[in-house]
């Protein structure tokens, strides 16, 4: 049995952004659910043992409990140092466990195949680390700054997580360490002490761990160009309906006051229809009439709101999220100003999505046209989602995490 224990019980002050660092978003999911589902794609994991902080287990449970598809797991307490943190986690492991694993929560661009690789070495050696060559020269300093010696570079590696130990050995390692006193920067150095070498597995300069903004943002651009052309797609709509007596004129949701409304099956919002087939044509899942067929009478009247609703749920099934709008209403009366923010708000609920994400504006043709005549209003709209998690995992504005709906 391979259990892997993932430390996520870090402040990460450096980050400045007042909260735990894993629980940050990366590519519009926390850090730590894309620690998660790396081990969890991992075959011969059999198990999970995350390690928080004592405030933090509650959040931490609700955010694993809203994942699809990982592997078992159980959310442990942690303490005031990562050893203490780690030792809490090893008490819980479970004794028919063989190899057990320790990795950093905030590495989560570790890939399926270092996993395996270190696990395997770990079951042949008892001990293995995953570590990359040092770049650069290193110098040793003394108290006062100055340099007393430059080790050879060939000889330098940068250690990383994961390190994977034969669980008795680990297991006797941080019991040497506590009776010794003694506080080790990573669990490797902990087992050195007790005169067994750790075997190095080469791993990936991409492993980072994430600790400051500037890493955030490295991270944020290797996992785009991981995702390929696929990760922001885009798509472009356009309606027009005829303006008729005895209809409401509905725009974004908005009755605006008006001698005559638009003529069709549903409302006839004409924006949202727009909007609602820019979408559909970013995800290329056809259009609102293949969707929502005139021939339906279950559409007969409905709000167009109603359906963007849908069209939000359809496309994110496919495992998009909307990223943003932008829409433009054609018509030379009436005055739509003052209407236009309610507009745009409307969107914004219905698509799950910030207001600042949406922007409509409206326009004449100058006399010019059906429009410019008044014999109808057209609109016309461009649309980008993004491809993520089905997961549905957010932070709220004050970065606390949001339960996933069940």
């Amino acid at each position: 049995m391979v259990t892997a224990i993932i430390a996520a019980a870090g402040q990460g002050k450096r980050m400045g952004r007042g909260i735990n660092k894993v629980f940050i978003p990366l590519s519009h999911c926390p850090v730590l659910v894309h620690t998660v589902r790396k081990f969890s794609h991992c075959e011969i994991v059999d198990n999970l043992i995350i390690v928080t902080g004592p405030d933090e287990v509650g959040e931490v449970k609700a955010l694993l409990a809203g994942l699809k598809n990982i592997k078992p797991w159980q959310v442990i307490a942690g303490g005031s140092e990562r050893q203490y943190s780690i030792c809490n986690a090893l008490a819980a492991v479970d004794d028919q466990t063989e190899i057990t694993i320790v990795h950093d929560g905030a590495r989560p661009l570790v890939d399926v195949e270092t996993i395996e690789k270190v696990v395997a070495t770990a079951r042949q050696y008892r001990a293995a680390g995953v570590a990359v060559p040092v770049k650069d020269t290193i110098k040793t300093v003394d108290a006062e700054g100055f340099i007393i010696d430059t080790p050879p570079r060939d000889t330098l590696w940068a250690i990383q997580t994961p390190q994977a130990f034969n669980t008795s050995l680990l297991r006797q390692a941080y019991t040497s360490a506590a009776q010794e006193g003694y506080l080790g920067t990573d669990d490797a150095s902990l087992v050195e002490r007790l005169g067994v070498k750790v075997k190095i597995v080469s791993g990936s300069y991409n492993n980072l761990k994430i600790t400051t903004p500037e890493d955030l943002l490295l991270a944020e651009a290797i996992l785009q160009q991981g995702c390929g052309s696929n990760m922001v797609r885009a798509g472009i709509g356009y309606d027009v309906h005829r303006l008729v007596e005895r209809r409401k004129l509905i725009l974004g949701g908005v009755e605006v006051p008006y001698s005559l409304g638009l003529e069709g099956h549903s409302d006839a919002d004409v924006l949202l229809h727009a909007i609602k087939d820019a979408l559909l044509g970013a995800a290329a899942l056809g259009d609102i009439g293949r969707h929502f067929p005139d021939t339906d009478d279950r559409y007969k009247g409905v709000s167009s709101l109603l359906l963007l609703v849908k069209v939000q749920e359809i496309v994110a099934n496919q495992g998009y999220r909307v990223n943003n709008i932008d829409a433009t209403i054609v018509a030379q009366r009436p005055k739509l100003a003052d209407y236009i923010p309610q507009m745009a708000k409307n969107i914004a609920k219905a698509l799950d999505v910030s207001e600042k994400q949406v922007n409509v504006k409206a326009t004449t043709t100058e006399g010019l046209g059906f429009a410019g005549q008044g014999e109808g209003i057209a609109a016309y709209a461009v649309a980008t989602i993004m491809k993520t998690s089905s997961d549905k995992v957010r932070l709220d504005s004050d970065g606390v995490l949001t339960p996933p709906e069940s």
